[in-house]
This record gives C-alpha cells, sequence and structure tokens, in this order.
C-alpha cells in the first residue's frame, strides 16, 4: 500500500505555554491524518455512520515520542493503512518535521469498525475493504 502523506502546520492552540507541540495534541493529527486518507479516497466518516451505518474506533494505540514539534513548524502527518482480519485496520503513522522529514513522532494505532447504532463489532464495509486489499491504494504520497 502507498503512504498517504498530509501537510499540517503547528498553531499556537496545539502547544504549551512554551511553544511545544503538547503530546496529546500529536493524538489528533495522527486522526487528523487518517480521516483525510479516508476522504482521499473518497469516502466520508460522516456518510459511512449514516449508510452503511458504520463508525471507527481507536482500539489501540502506541506512540513513540522522538523529537518535539514546535509553533509554526510544517509537518507532514503519514498514514500506511492495512486490513487487520474482517473488522480491524492497522496504521502505521509518522509524524515529521518539514522537507527534510526529521523524524518526531510514529505510531501504530488499530482501529475498529462498529456498528453505528449498537457500537458492535462489524465488518469493515466491502469498498473500503478492497481499498485496503489492493497494492497500489491511496493518494500519491508527496
Amino acid at each position: 500500500m502507498r503512504v498517504f502523506r498530509w501537510p499540517v502546520r503547528v498553531y499556537w492552540e496545539d502547544t504549551d505555554g512554551g511553544g511545544i507541540v503538547y503530546y496529546a495534541n500529536y493524538l489528533r493529527f495522527l486522526e487528523r491524518s487518517r480521516t483525510e486518507w479516508l476522504r482521499s479516497l473518497g469516502f466520508s466518516q460522516q456518510q459511512m455512520a449514516w449508510e452503511p451505518g458504520v463508525l471507527f474506533m481507536v482500539v489501540n494505540l502506541s506512540v513513540d515520542y522522538r523529537r518535539p514539534a514546535r509553533l509554526d513548524d510544517e509537518l507532514f502527518v503519514t498514514c500506511e493503512p492495512r486490513a487487520d482480519g474482517a473488522v480491524c485496520m492497522r496504521f502505521a503513522q509518522r509524524i515529521e518535521r518539514g522537507a527534510e522529514r526529521a523524524p518526531l513522532v510514529s505510531a501504530e494505532v488499530r482501529v475498529a469498525c462498529v456498528d453505528a447504532r449498537t457500537l458492535r463489532p462489524t465488518k469493515l464495509p466491502d469498498p473500503l475493504r478492497l481499498v485496503l486489499n489492493s497494492p497500489s491504494e491511496g493518494a500519491p504520497a508527496s
């Protein structure tokens, strides 16, 4: 699968009083990258919640913080998805700084598909499973 790469800028609200990105805000960047990956493929999470009636929930997360990001940094958040059974997806993700792609954060995220009404596990929608199992899926890496 191709690596999806999404740009983001660090704003004041992302940082602590010293202008360093607050550790929990990296999770927001990771989440947004997964959402933008879906959007790049034509999937809307809001629409998927209505039809076929599914939501995605993080069920496991492992994060390694290597270097801090700072106010005004240009970051790139990568997302490399793969199927993990009938219900789950795994994402290898990284946050890098600028053109030099200095590694700041790496994460492994496991996401489960659940029924929007009952919140019980359910199979990934067929169109998404097809994308996950396609070797050339995804928006072009930049």
